[in-house]
């Protein structure tokens, strides 16, 4: 059903993201001095993303085959959720203080132990108990970076940075679920594993040797006091806002990646390859247009951004619950990466806006990232219950109703941006 040609015109524009013409825009958003670690953390996520990408889409069938139902299938992407979600407020924090180069080092070895486990425990419970410590890893690595990457943008590039920052992470999602399913088809699920465990080794190397402490009078931590918990939230409308719509989002990501799989297979038998390929097109289009709609969200109202993305990801939910066919699903999960598109730069845009404002970066971007976790665990496991109690079509109407939810929300909370 996937043919090269196709596989070639889709992972071509995705490889020209990630060239070299794309970093000649870092000199307008990155002091020149610490562009080496702008890179460095791009390349690095850009790397563990893709091996984290090429497993996650592929555990929904690699755990219904050793005899996982809906529920259990849920608690798989929701014990990740779970430890990730309470492991991020203290490291996160703790980062504010001590530094961001040792946890993400941290993680990126946690990483590179979870690989590595997947291959050796092949049964359902084990796969709860891995995902959870790659929770954990997790925790040490997403918002201490994204702190970085805040604290050493430009003033008023805030959306430019982060969207650009963004495409390594949508770039290797895009590419992940492809080279997954391929492998998969080629040599097994376990070669996918292994293969998870050699990109996230190298990561962890190129961090090591290629990005320099945060140490720096500008970004140093060790003698900063942190702020309290209660003065980063009183009175923030606004955060709770974000909170809400990333919640929201991730839940749908939770039961696409979660339950798409499943249903695509059940209903029109697909290979992985072609698995990978539907999976892909979502966080595909996502991803090329992090930069454009960065960009403009420096320059545009972002409320009226992410209000506008979050009824499109809506309104793709409700066509993925209909969908007869697989040209349906491609379409649908392509106008849901269309959603995110637009709705992401400027969320993530407000939450460095927030954490520049309140002196915590790190604190605000653990925040959104729980917010995150939690998405993904209440919509997979919210659609894991729907499978099994109704049908595997009704677990997408949850993401669609959690969707409206957290874009009301937002709109409500925030009336200016």
């Amino acid at each position: 059903m996937v043919d090269l040609a196709t596989i070639n015109l889709l992972l071509n524009p995705t490889m020209n993201i990630i060239s070299n013409k794309w970093f000649n825009k870092v000199s307008g958003l990155i002091p020149s001095h610490r562009k080496g670690a702008f890179i460095t953390l791009f390349f690095t996520i850009f790397i563990i993303v893709t091996g984290m990408g090429m497993v996650v889409p592929l555990l929904p069938l690699y755990a219904e085959k050793l005899g996982a139902n809906g529920l259990y299938i849920g608690m798989i992407f929701g014990s990740f959720a779970f430890s990730r979600t309470i492991f991020l407020p203290y490291f996160g924090k703790l980062s504010d203080q001590k530094g961001r180069k040792p946890f993400i080092l941290a993680g990126l070895g946690g990483y590179v132990f979870v690989a590595i486990a997947f291959v050796w425990f092949a049964n359902v419970n084990s796969l709860i108990l891995i995902r959870f410590l790659q929770g954990i890893a997790s925790a040490m690595i997403m918002p201490v970076v994204q702190a970085y990457i805040g604290e050493i943008t430009e003033k008023n590039r805030e959306g430019y940075s982060m969207g650009l920052f963004s495409m390594s992470m949508f770039s290797s999602l895009s590419i992940g679920p492809l080279m997954g399913g391929i492998i998969k088809d080629v040599w097994s699920m376990q070669g996918t594993f292994l293969c998870m465990a050699v990109l996230s080794a190298t990561g962890l190397l190129v961090s090591f040797i290629f990005l320099p402490p945060v140490s720096d009078e500008h970004i140093k931590r060790k003698d900063r006091t942190p702020v309290p918990w209660k003065i980063i939230l009183k009175g923030n409308k606004s955060l709770f806002a974000i909170f809400s719509f990333r919640f929201a989002y991730t839940s749908c990501i939770g039961v696409i990646w979660c339950f798409l799989p499943i249903f695509a297979d059940k209903q029109f038998a697909l290979s992985g390859a072609s698995t990978g390929l539907l999976v892909m097109l979502g966080v595909f289009v996502s991803g090329l247009l992090q930069l454009p709609m960065g960009y403009v969200a420096d320059r545009f109202n972002k409320r009226i951004m992410v209000g506008t993305g979050g009824v499109i990801c809506s309104a793709a939910m409700f066509m993925l619950a209909h969908s007869h066919s697989y040209s349906d699903l491609l379409f649908s999960v392509c106008f849901f990466g269309l959603g995110g598109g637009i709705s992401m730069p400027a969320v993530m845009a407000i939450a460095v806006l927030m954490g520049n404002e309140k002196k915590a970066m790190a604190s605000v971007m653990s925040i959104i990232t729980m917010a995150h976790s939690m998405g993904m665990m209440a919509g997979s496991i919210t659609a894991g219950v729907a499978m099994d109690y109704f049908s595997l079509r009704f677990a997408f109407p949850c993401g669609m109703v959690i969707m409206g939810a957290g874009t009301f929300l937002f709109l409500i909370f925030v009336r200016d941006l």
